[in-house]
């Protein structure tokens, strides 16, 4: 099944390296943060102008060109950031995913952790390793910056990105984006979407 591994303790495994500079999701996803949050602020504002001195077009007009020219900012500022945040990573974004009936964990790695480097640890874990190999991958996980878990009887809604290598798993106030390879995205995608609620799935 190519890089995706299966423990002795049934949790599939396997890494993904997200090119940052060519998949524009993580990207997509800041813009969309800030956008809601200038979208929130526009509105409690607007109320607040007719609460205070009714329904005026021209205040409410004047509100919506202040919100262009916010959003307009923020997507310039989102776009620098993100920029730098993708040169400080190296241009990869590299996650550990782990995967068994009940749901799938999301873990971002140390940005100095390599594809490579990993597969051969989730390899030594794997099968019948023990020692210093098993302690290393102990290390690993230890070492991870974030991680968000998925539980599928929870997911309200299935987004598939093929062309981005991308399944959302949306829940109420979780939000989590598992990415699988080419190779192995029908299996990901198979095994998940049997094992989802009764969720909306949608296909791009």
């Amino acid at each position: 099944m190519g890089t995706i591994q299966r423990g002795s303790d049934g949790i599939y495994r396997w890494v993904y390296e997200l090119n940052l500079y060519t998949n524009p999701t993580i990207f997509l996803l800041v813009c969309k943060i800030f956008l809601s949050i200038g979208l929130g602020l526009f509105v409690f504002i607007g109320l607040l102008e007719v609460l205070e001195d009714g329904f005026q077009f021209e205040r409410l007009l004047d509100c919506g060109v202040m919100f262009a020219g916010f959003s307009a900012g923020i997507l310039v500022l989102s776009g620098v950031g993100y920029l730098v945040y993708a040169f400080i990573m190296g241009g990869k974004y590299c996650v550990l995913f782990e995967m068994d009936e009940r749901g799938v964990k999301h873990t971002q790695l140390p940005h100095q952790m390599k594809k490579a480097q990993v597969i051969g640890i989730l390899a030594a874990m794997t099968g019948a390793a023990t020692g210093n190999f098993t302690t290393m991958g102990a290390g690993v996980l230890a070492a991870s910056h974030n991680s968000m878990y998925s539980e599928f009887s929870k997911v309200k809604r299935m987004e598939i990105l093929r062309n981005r290598n991308v399944i959302k798993l949306n829940e109420p106030m979780n939000y989590n984006q598992v990415y699988v390879d080419d190779d192995n995205f029908d299996f990901v995608r198979t095994f998940i979407q049997a094992r989802v609620g009764q969720g909306e799935a949608k296909m791009k």
